[in-house]
Order: C-alpha cells, then sequence, then structure tokens
C-alpha cells in the first residue's frame, strides 16, 4: 500500500533535483505562497494560505501551468535545504513522492505526538462526512478536505518558527490535494444516479487520487491505510461517540395494548364479548320482584373474563414473537463479520462494531456486501472495484470505482479487491437512512424475517379453519332456528323470556365448533422448533422454512466445508519431474519435501514458497508458532497453500510479500504496489494471477489455478532447464493429478511467465479460451509449469451416517462442486452417494469417473450442452424434457458454476416427471431408481455470492455460515452455523416433526369440535340447551388450543421421522387414518356424552339436568358431563401423540418433560374448575363426589383402549384394500408387459 500521508510528509529521503513538474502549481508559485503565509502570520493583511492554495493564487497558477514542462527549481528558504520535497509531493511521480522536507518531517512528527491522543476532537463532524456520502463528487470532497484543514489545531506556544511555517504548508497541501477539476466529460458510470468520484487522466490527477484519502485516513481521521486504527476499546468507543455507531436501532415493537386491540379483533371473541355484556345486562336487569341478583353476575362476567385470558395470551404469544424475531435478527449480525485492520492486523470484527476511520478490506469473492458508506483508498489494483448498486439505483450496470471515490453501503462487490476508508456509519450512511427510515413507519414488516404469512402451510390451515367456522355457523343458527320454532310455534313459548337463551346457545355452538387457537397452534409448532434448531447449529430466518425442509425431496449439496472438515492441508506436490506424497499425519509437507533424498533445490523452494504468497489474496491469513499454524482466516484452500509455503523455507507470508516490489503493503515497497497487477479468481477463468516489476525490467506474472485449466497454457517445465513441455509431459502430469484426484484431494498448478516493458495486460489470445468459452488473457498464456499441488480436505465423520439417513428417509443428496470429476467422485463414494451400483459392472474395483455408468456425473459444460437448446431468435433456452432424460441418474455434478446450481434447483423442481408412469416403471426396473411421485422439493446449499439465485430458486436455501458470503446468507432460507451437512439432515428431521406436531394438534383439536358441536346441537334440540355452557366451551377451548398446542408442538424429533418417506405437495394434511382416529374418538365420546345426557340421571341418582338449569341453578349431571367431556379430551391427548397407529401411545412421554407438565397442570386446573368454579364456571356448587370423579377419570382412560381398537380396524381395513390395489397394480403391469 502507498505510504500514509503523514508517512509520505515525514520520510527524510533527498528530493531529485531534475523532478518534472506535472501539476499546475510549480515551485515558484509555492515560494509565493510561502511568502504570504509568513506575511499573513507577521500580521500583514493578506489572502490566507488556504484560500491561495485552493487555487486562487491569481496570475502565477497559469504561469506555472505553461512550465509544466520546465525543471523545478529548489528554493525554498535556506533554513530548510529539503524542503523542495513538499513540491514533490503534488507534483512528482508517486515514487518521489518519499521526497519530503525535514521541516515538514519534524512537524508532522510532533503533529502526531501532541494532537492525536485517541480523546482529541477530530477536525470534522459527523454531518460532513455523511453529506460526502451524499453528495460523492469530488468538490464535496475537496470541501471536507479543506473544512478539516481549516479546523487543524492552531500552533502552540514555543513551537519554532520552522514548524509554523511548515504547518500552514501542510494545511495548503491538504485543502490543494482536493481541488482537482471534475471531468465533465464522465458523469459517473451510473447514469449520474449516483455519480462516483470522476477526474482527468492527467499524471498529476493520479497522484491526488492516491493523497485525497490517504490524507483524509491519516490527518483527519487518524488512520493508517496499512496499519488502521488502534484496536484499543477506548479509541474505538471515543470513535463512536464521536461518529456514531453502525448498528441500527431495533424496529419499534408493536405496544402490548396494540396487540391485545389486534387479538380483539377475532370475530368469535367479539361474539362471547357481546354475550357476556348481554348476559350481564340480562342477568341483572330481569330481576323478578323481592330476587336478589346474589352472584347472578358471574357468568357474564366469566365470560368476558375469559375472553381477557384469550386476549392477553395470544398478545403475549405476539409481544414474544417479535423479541424472538429481535434475537434472530441479532444472530444474524453476529454472522455479518468483515475483514478490517486495525494495529496493522487483519482481523474479523462483526457489522455493527464497525466504526468511522476503520480499514475496510474487500474481496469480491469473500466479502462482497459493504456495510458503511466509504471512500476507495489508492493505489488502483490492476482490474480495479467493480460495484453492483442496482439495490440503491435500479441500475443494473456495473460501477468502476477509483482511488477517492465513495462506495455506498448496502452495494455490492462484484469484482476486484479493495481497502477502503469508512467514513459514515449507522444512520449517518446511506443505506442506514433508508433503514432507519424504513423501521420508524408503522408498516414494517420486520425486514422479511416473518415469511411465514404468505406460507402454503399456513394458507392451507387457514383454509381448514375457514371451512370449519363456516360449518359452525350454520350449526349455530340452525341451532337458533330449530329452538325459535320449536319454542315459539310449538310449545308457545314468549320470545320476551327465551330470545336470550336462544342466542346464548346459538353463540354456544359457534364457540365450540371454531377452533380459533389454530393458527397460534402453529406459530408455537414452528417458533419451538426454529429455537431447538437454532441449539443443532440451523439459524432459521422464516419459520415456514421449517415445515418446507421435512418435504424436501432432494438435496443439492457442495463439497467443501459441507461434506469435508474445510480444514484443508496439501499432502502431495509434483514438482522438478519427482512426486512427493507425505501419508504421515504428523510431518507437513513442507517438511517431508525437504527431509527427502530428491529434494528440489533451494531456487526451486523459494520460487514455490514466493509464488503463493504473492499469488493470494490478502483476506487469506496465517499465524504460526514455529511450525505450527495457531490461526488462519479467509479461503480454505489458500491457508492451505500459505502453510505448504511456510514449511518450505520457514519465511513470514507477510515478509515475502513486503520484500517484492508491487506486491508489499507496507514498509519501503509499499509506494510501489500501484505497480503489480493482479487478475482476480472467477468462476469463468478458474485461476488467478499476480504480475509484479523485476528489477531488470519487465514483469513476472505468478498464476495459479484448475490443473486442466493451466496446464493446457504451459509451454515450459521448470525442471532445472526448463526446457518446452511436450504432450507426453503434459499427460504424465495430468495422471498424477488423476492419482491425487482419487485419493480425494483437489489439485492446483502453480506456474509463472516472465513478461517485458510494455506488454498490455488486456490482450486477449486467439487460441486459449476460458472455461466459459471466452477469449483468455494473453499474458496468461505460455507459461512455466512449477509445480502441481494436491489439497486434502478430508470428509466429515458424521456425513456417511447422515447421507444414509436422507436416503431412508427417501431423500436424494446430489453432489454440486467445482472439484474436477475424479475429485468429486471419490468424495461422493466416500460420502455414500455413489455406490457400486452407480458404476459399471465391466469396470475395475477402482472407482473413478470413466467407471460410472451414463449421466451419473457430468461437468458443468456437458450438463449446460444437454439442458439448453437454441430457439428460433438463436437464444439459448432451458429444454425441461432433455433435463428430465438426465435428472434421474445424475448424482455428481462436477466443474460446475453456479449457473449450473441454478439451472438443476429450476429443472428439479419444474420436472413432472412422475406424471409419466411408464418412464417411472422403466426406470425402476432397469436402474433401480424410484420416482417421486409429485414435484421435486428441492433444498440447495451455496456459500458464495453467486449461488443467491440458486438459494432463491430452491424451495429451501440453506448458506453456510463460517464461509459464506452476507448476500448467500441474505439469499438463504436457514443458515448452517457449522456449514455441516448433518445439520441439513437435522432440519429435514426437525421439518418434519413440525408437520407431524401440528398434524397430532389437529387430529386433537377437530376431535374435540366434532364432539363438542354435536353434543350441543343434540342438546339444543332435545332441551333447548347445550349440556355444555358457553363459559365451559371457552375453557376447553383455552386448554385445547393454548397448553395442549404448546404440548404437543414440544414433542421431540425422532429417528422414525426420517424412515417415512417426504410428504406430497398435494397431499392433504389431514390423512385417511388421522381421520379414522378422529371420527373413532369423537364417536367414543358421542356415545358416552348420549348416554350421560339421557340416561345418566337413572343411571347415577341425580336430577336431570334441564329441569335444575331453568329453575336458575347449575347441575350435577351437566357439571358430570363437562367433567367427563374433558377429561376424554386430555386421554385423547395422549393418543393423539401417535399418527401411525403406534401401539404404545406413552413412548417418549419420559423424553419430553414440557408435555408431561402441561398435561398435568392441566389436570389440575380442571380439578380447581369443577369443585370451586361455582356458577362462574356453570358448575355445581360443591363440585362432584368421588364416585363421579371415578367415573369421569374412567370414561377418559377408555379412550387409551378404544384408540387400540381403532388401529386393529383401520389395519384390518386398510390390509383389505392394499390387497385389492396390489392386485390391481399387478394386473396393469402385466398388461403394460404384455403391450411393450
Amino acid at each position: 500500500m502507498v505510504k500514509t500521508f503523514a508517512e509520505v510528509l515525514m520520510t527524510e529521503t533527498e528530493s531529485s533535483s531534475n523532478s518534472k513538474s506535472t501539476d499546475i502549481m510549480t515551485t515558484d508559485s509555492l515560494d509565493k505562497e510561502d511568502t504570504n503565509c509568513n506575511e499573513t502570520e507577521e500580521g500583514t493583511p493578506n489572502k490566507s494560505s488556504l484560500d491561495i492554495m485552493m487555487g486562487n493564487g491569481g496570475e502565477d497558477e497559469e504561469a506555472g501551468a505553461d512550465q509544466a514542462d520546465s525543471p523545478v527549481v529548489d528554493d525554498f528558504p535556506s533554513q530548510s535545504p529539503r524542503m523542495g520535497g513538499l513540491a514533490a509531493v503534488i507534483d512528482s511521480s508517486l515514487r518521489s513522492i518519499q521526497s519530503a522536507s525535514s521541516a515538514i518531517s519534524s512537524m508532522v512528527h510532533a503533529f502526531v505526538q501532541l494532537h492525536t491522543e485517541p480523546t482529541a476532537p477530530f477536525p470534522i463532524s459527523t454531518k460532513d462526512l455523511s453529506d460526502l456520502s451524499s453528495e460523492r463528487t469530488h468538490q464535496a470532497l475537496a470541501r471536507v478536505l479543506k473544512k478539516a484543514a481549516s479546523n487543524l489545531p492552531p500552533c502552540a506556544p514555543g513551537e519554532e518558527e520552522e514548524l509554523k511555517s511548515a504547518r500552514v504548508r501542510i494545511e495548503a497541501l491538504v485543502s490543494r490535494i482536493g481541488t482537482g477539476e471534475e471531468d465533465e466529460d464522465n458523469e459517473g458510470d451510473d447514469g449520474g444516479h449516483y455519480k462516483s468520484t470522476s477526474y482527468t487522466e492527467k499524471k498529476s490527477d493520479s497522484q491526488e487520487l492516491l493523497l485525497q484519502p490517504n490524507a483524509l485516513a491519516t490527518v483527519i481521521l487518524r488512520s493508517k491505510p496499512d496499519e488502521g486504527i488502534t484496536n484499543d476499546a477506548s479509541d474505538i468507543e471515543f470513535r463512536r461517540e464521536a461518529f456514531g455507531t453502525n448498528a441500527i436501532a431495533d424496529k419499534k415493537l408493536e405496544s402490548f395494548l396494540k396487540l391485545c386491540w389486534n387479538a380483539v379483533q377475532d370475530f368469535v371473541l367479539i361474539m362471547l364479548i357481546v354475550l357476556g355484556i348481554i348476559g350481564l345486562v340480562v342477568e341483572t336487569t330481569t330481576l323478578e320482584d323481592g330476587e336478589k341478583c346474589g352472584a347472578c353476575w358471574l357468568e357474564g362476567f366469566a365470560i368476558l373474563l375469559s375472553v381477557c385470558i384469550v386476549v392477553l395470551v395470544t398478545a403475549g404469544i405476539d409481544y414474544a414473537k417479535q423479541f424472538a424475531f429481535i434475537r434472530l435478527t441479532r444472530s444474524l449480525h453476529e454472522t455479518n463479520t468483515k475483514a478490517v485492520i486495525r494495529n496493522g492486523h487483519q482481523m474479523s470484527v462483526i457489522d455493527d462494531d464497525i466504526v468511522v476511520g476503520d480499514i475496510l478490506s474487500v474481496n469480491a469473492h469473500n466479502l462482497a456486501s459493504i456495510p458503511a458508506d466509504c471512500i476507495l483508498l489508492g493505489p488502483p489494483i490492476s482490474g480495479g472495484l467493480k460495484m453492483d448498486e442496482s439495490s440503491l439505483t435500479g441500475e443494473s450496470k456495473l460501477i468502476s470505482k477509483k482511488p477517492g471515490d465513495v462506495v455506498l453501503s448496502g452495494t455490492t462487490a462484484i469484482q476486484g479487491s479493495a481497502k477502503m476508508l469508512v467514513i459514515a456509519v449507522g444512520i449517518n450512511s446511506v443505506a442506514g437512512k433508508i433503514k432507519a427510515h424504513v423501521y420508524d413507519s408503522t408498516d414494517h414488516d420486520g425486514g422479511g424475517l416473518d415469511g411465514d404469512d404468505d406460507s402454503p402451510l399456513f394458507v392451507k390451515l387457514e383454509k381448514i379453519a375457514k371451512q370449519i367456522g363456516i360449518a359452525g355457523m350454520l350449526a349455530a343458527i340452525l341451532s337458533f332456528v330449530v329452538n325459535c320454532i320449536k319454542g315459539f310455534v310449538f310449545d308457545g313459548l314468549s320470545p320476551r323470556d327465551y330470545i336470550i337463551d336462544y342466542i346464548v346457545v346459538a353463540i354456544t355452538v359457534l364457540a365450540v365448533a371454531v377452533p380459533e387457537g389454530l393458527p397460534l397452534a402453529v406459530t408455537l409448532a414452528l417458533a419451538f422448533s426454529s429455537n431447538k434448531m437454532m441449539k443443532e447449529q440451523n439459524l432459521v430466518k422464516h419459520l415456514d422454512a421449517c415445515e418446507t425442509m421435512g418435504c424436501a425431496t432432494t438435496i443439492c449439496t457442495d463439497k467443501t466445508g459441507t461434506l469435508t472438515s474445510n480444514k484443508m492441508t496439501a499432502r502431495s506436490i509434483y514438482t522438478n519431474e519427482t512426486d512427493f506424497s507425505c501419508t504421515d499425519p504428523s510431518l507437513s509437507l513442507g517438511d517431508f519435501v525437504k527431509m527427502s533424498p530428491d529434494r528440489p533445490k533451494d531456487s526451486t523452494l523459494t520460487l514455490i514458497s514466493t509464488l503463493i504468497a504473492i499469488d493470494t489474496m490478502d483476506e487469506t491469513t496465517v499465524e504460526f508458532e514455529g511450525n505450527k499454524l495457531t490461526a488462519s482466516t479467509g479461503n480454505p484452500t489458500e491457508v492451505a497453500l500459505l502453510a505448504l509455503a511456510h514449511s518450505l523455507n520457514g519465511e513470514d507470508i507477510q515478509d515475502l510479500r513486503n520484500s517484492t516490489r508491487g506486491r508489499s503493503l507496507k514498509g519501503a515497497l509499499a509506494e510501489f504496489l500501484v505497480e503489480g497487477k493482479q487478475i482476480g479468481f472467477s468462476s469463468a477463468r478458474k485461476m488467478m494471477s499476480w504480475a509484479v516489476p523485476k528489477l531488470e525490467g519487465g514483469y513476472r506474472i505468478y498464476c495459479k489455478g484448475a490443473a486442466e485449466v493451466l496446464l493446457a497454457r504451459c509451454t515450459h517445465e521448470l525442471t532445472g532447464s526448463t526446457p518446452e513441455m511436450n504432450d507426453a509431459a503434459r499427460e504424465r502430469i495430468l495422471s498424477i493429478g488423476e492419482a491425487y484426484n482419487r485419493r480425494g484431494m483437489r489439485t492446483l498448478v502453480l506456474a509463472y511467465r516472465d513478461l517485458p516493458d510494455g506488454v498490455d495486460f488486456d490482450a486477449k489470445s486467439a487460441n486459449i479460451f476460458n472455461s466459459d468459452g471466452t477469449e483468455a488473457l494473453e499474458v496468461e498464456t505460455q507459461l512455466t509449469f512449477v509445480a502441481l499441488v494436491g489439497i486434502e480436505d478430508p470428509l466429515r465423520p458424521e456425513v456417511q451416517g447422515a447421507i444414509k439417513q436422507c436416503y431412508e428417509a427417501g431423500i436424494d443428496v446430489r453432489l454440486v462442486t467445482g472439484d474436477s470429476p475424479n475429485t468429486a467422485v471419490s468424495i461422493a463414494y466416500q460420502a455414500g452417494i455413489l455406490k457400486d451400483f452407480h458404476f459399471t459392472e465391466s469396470s475395475s474395483d477402482e472407482k473413478i469417473a470413466v467407471n460410472l455408468k451414463p449421466n451419473v456425473l457430468m461437468e458443468g459444460k456437458t450438463f449446460r450442452r444437454k439442458v439448453y437448446r437454441t430457439d428460433n431468435d438463436g437464444e439459448k433456452e432451458f429444454d425441461q424434457a432433455a433435463f428430465d432424460k438426465i435428472w434421474p441418474h445424475l448424482r455428481v455434478l462436477a466443474r460446475s458454476s453456479p449457473d449450473d446450481k441454478l439451472t438443476l434447483a429450476h429443472g428439479l423442481n419444474q420436472s413432472t416427471l412422475f406424471a409419466d408412469k411408464r418412464a417411472c416403471l422403466t426406470l425402476k426396473t432397469e436402474d433401480r431408481i424410484t420416482v417421486f411421485p409429485d414435484r421435486q422439493v428441492v433444498a440447495m446449499t451455496g456459500d458464495g455470492t453467486n449461488d443467491a439465485p440458486a438459494l432463491k430458486r430452491a424451495d429451501i436455501g440453506f448458506a453456510m455460515g463460517i464461509a459464506g458470503t452476507q448476500i448467500a446468507k441474505d439469499a438463504a432460507d436457514i443458515i448452517l452455523l457449522d456449514d455441516n451437512f448433518a445439520s441439513i439432515v437435522t432440519a429435514a428431521k426437525w421439518g418434519r416433526n413440525v408437520y407431524a406436531s401440528i398434524q397430532k394438534f389437529l387430529q386433537f383439536q377437530l376431535t374435540v369440535n366434532i364432539a363438542a358441536v354435536i353434543t350441543a346441537l343434540v342438546g339444543s334440540f332435545a332441551f333447548a340447551l347445550s349440556p355444555l355452557a358457553a363459559i365451559q366451551m371457552l375453557w376447553v377451548n383455552l386448554i385445547m388450543d393454548s397448553l395442549a398446542s404448546l404440548a404437543l408442538a414440544s414433542e421431540p424429533p425422532t429417528d422414525e421421522l426420517l424412515k417415512r418417506k417426504p410428504v406430497n405437495r398435494s397431499k392433504s394434511i389431514v390423512t385417511n387414518r388421522m381421520w379414522a382416529n378422529m371420527l373413532g374418538q369423537a364417536a367414543y365420546q358421542l356415545v358416552i356424552i348420549m348416554f350421560l345426557l339421557f340416561g345418566g340421571p337413572q343411571a347415577f341418582g341425580f336430577a336431570p339436568g334441564d329441569q335444575v338449569e331453568r329453575e336458575g341453578n347449575n347441575s350435577i349431571h351437566y357439571t358430570f358431563i363437562f367433567n367427563s367431556f374433558v377429561w376424554m379430551q386430555l386421554f385423547n391427548e395422549i393418543n393423539s401423540r401417535c399418527l401411525g397407529g403406534e401401539i404404545n401411545v406413552f413412548k417418549g412421554m419420559n423424553r419430553n418433560p414440557l408435555f408431561c407438565s402441561i398435561l398435568l397442570i392441566t389436570a389440575i386446573l380442571q380439578a380447581i374448575m369443577v369443585q370451586f368454579g361455582g356458577k362462574a364456571m356453570h358448575v355445581s356448587d360443591g363440585g362432584l363426589n368421588g364416585e363421579l370423579w371415578g367415573y369421569s377419570f374412567l370414561f377418559g382412560f377408555i379412550s387409551l383402549p378404544i384408540q387400540q381398537g381403532i388401529n386393529c380396524l383401520y389395519g384390518h381395513c386398510d390390509g383389505i384394500d392394499g390387497r385389492g390395489a396390489g392386485r390391481v397394480k399387478s394386473s396393469r403391469r402385466l398388461s403394460s408387459i404384455v403391450v411393450r
């Protein structure tokens, strides 16, 4: 990196007397300005030095412009004989910037010591920097620099006159470097929407590009481009106080009262409120003469109190849900890390901890999302930085950035790498202002996290609830009409006396019918599961993603870090015509090579180490204690290469870089970094290069990349004499690479080429092409082969078992990787994705790509060629029919690109191959492939920015929490915090558990509704009175909807869930067996209730309930019915834990203490309600005696053996249907075979 502004001015090398001035100012004009400055200091009225240096110096500037090619004369005051270097700071090339005066050096040294204490005020305000972010023009940066320079601390008493003069020059220089003319012909690449800083191409302007942001960093914000700020907590906190924090305040929560108001909008609750008020009014105002009210108000009050309880519970859950989403958002923020430089070391910090003055290290491959407004620092790296600003501008065109340009928060680095100075954070940044505005609005929906609102699962369940509600409304109307006709027409009752009773009965029927707690139950199930999944390394962004994953039929997974441990280690290297393969895990490959009798020359080892050190990204860092790797960041493959480079020669990687001109970031050679040319990695090129200047002239370009790509470009081989590489040598290297691949290693080739002066780095080759068919760069051809490196990434130990579970669960697993075919096959076979039957029978025992059956493995280019066709307009279009012929066989997609992932996700999702029964039968009989009988539900993993479209297109997208970019995480539904494939299987298990939990609750709830509605209707028809009072059914619904939903949702997943096949998209959530269970249990409950309703008084010796109730008392009869009804529901809650006809319904209860606790609490509350509820719960005074309690418990307990009877009956009937269906299928199959 170029030296910091302070370091530039502090350098004490002698200035060159023949420096050429290329700026519009000459040394003469500087002398005159210096004189004017001194006169001003002595009190002579004159223009300020800042005004003069900003270009208001009169005709001298124009004269200076005419003398641009004249030799510069050093005529600064004699007391500062080396002051000629000041002109060089502005006028010379970057190399001569180092020539500065000793006086200025002393001044800056004093300035740094006196005025850069951590708590010293900054000479610029937050508003100034925020305005710079908003304007993003050259003039805005000039104004900021000018204002900051004018606010620098004044000369302290006692400072030497020389320091005073130098201070004035520094202030003038800081102002001067920000006043370059705007290039009127260049409005920025964005068409004027968001102007980038643009400059003329004059040499002086290129220096200003470097000096402006560096001056802002060093002098104004007290940060160094190569060292950053200090990592001292007090300094960071002081910067937060001065410029704000990068964390946006959490969204304003909905108040609890507002949530209560929302909850009370439910139609049924409104009806119950009306009922309660009517009850209170009727009971307290229709008393006969002399009659005392007593507790007549209790029932109406209890109904209203119950409504309050339901509202408070619902609002409380919604209120807690808000905090859950806040915690989720914070968890996501904790995965958003960026690389910053502090104390001269690169480190990862979360976005919220970034402060103004931080030096942000950005690479388009790893760290794409910009977390704050920044200014790009110089010098520019070859290839430049290109940003996608479409998120702010709507323009899809990439914007090229130069040093001094403002890079906005929320934009994305698409190409290149760079270092940036953070100038505005949080609500002071452009994206932060927008985000804060959205958060303040009342219609903000949670930033996209509450995506379950439009979930297909919720739509389906709401549809069921609506249908049940309509049925309940019809039942209520029927009850009211029948009672009115019966009472007013046939019995001659007075409407004035009984109309209220009939309305109460109708509303009771309605309250019984509507499962108002169903959405609440689903939310509880999803929230509970998402919290549990978080503990198992699955961060769920959208609640409905839990259930969707449970329906997954195919998983397309990455290799590196997902199937493998992502602990890359170089284990083999081929160089100097010798293969070195280390099998001793206690030895590093470098030590093994150095200990070998065929050890290469030291020059070869140094070349390999230098090549690796130079041609790796700055974001990849390693730390060693001796020869042991103790810490690393960045790309795992590059970490393995850097560890190899260190072990080969023992040198520090950073020292190797800093000793190389054109690659050094700090030290004496840092100013020459601009001479280096980086050609970044891309999936199209599958290689990366870095060219550095040579001392004798010209360049040496170092390259690393995929073996087959670089070998095709190599014309020579490093063997001591560097002979030309012939086809035999190339085949030999390829065969060694294949041997590495068969051992599961990734192979990379290292190569270089010496280039002459004046080489065109943009020239394209006419004969060599990139992987995507585009022309290769000419400088990356005619290379000299140096080494072939085999990097091992061992399989995670838990992956084999996890993939076996997937296949048992009916989930296909496909490997999609950028690795070579043989490496992919080796890993896929080890993991269990590939089986022996995928290989040809005539093949040898060697499990390599060429021995696989057709279409089991494809390379990306072959895959694209087969699934795309050219239409009549010459455009490529996706061919679903061709894809359907491939995908059932496809298990491994090697050398794939991110676009291949998108194509695969789209094709699988849209395939209707399952509808072609003949094709499915052929696949099953001939290839042992069973096609899922519905559209595929696709899960896709990804970590790169370019994977985002595929993650979005898939039904469920998994982003890597460790290796994934921010864009990938934003596009995903679930983030794997440990990047482990086994965690995907965990997500599938929990997803199926969510689906099963909702089914359990539906089975339980609908049984209650069926029995209760029929009971209420029969009671209203027979006695014009429901045996189950409205308050009692409200209590039942409160128990069943809230406590039961939580109890059934808390059921932990079992391994049996992964032994079932996935659920079809079109399959109803209520299965046939569930209908059998619900109707069977409801029938049993109705038999008991009808027996108690019509035969109870005679059997148990108490008065009929309808007679007692009409006298204004609560009956033992109806209390007994209520208690028996509730206990049958409680025991049926245990039955509802099982959906598949299991015999042992208690299995696993001991693993769910929450279920047991809720069951116990519910039973205790029921006992309290019956014994002490009195008029409030519409039960008899004193409750029930022991005998009736015993019968209530017995009726409930009998539901357990009844369930076993239902299971046996259903199994018998299903067996008969199955045998009949089997005979039909056999007949059809025979017919199809005969037809064939």
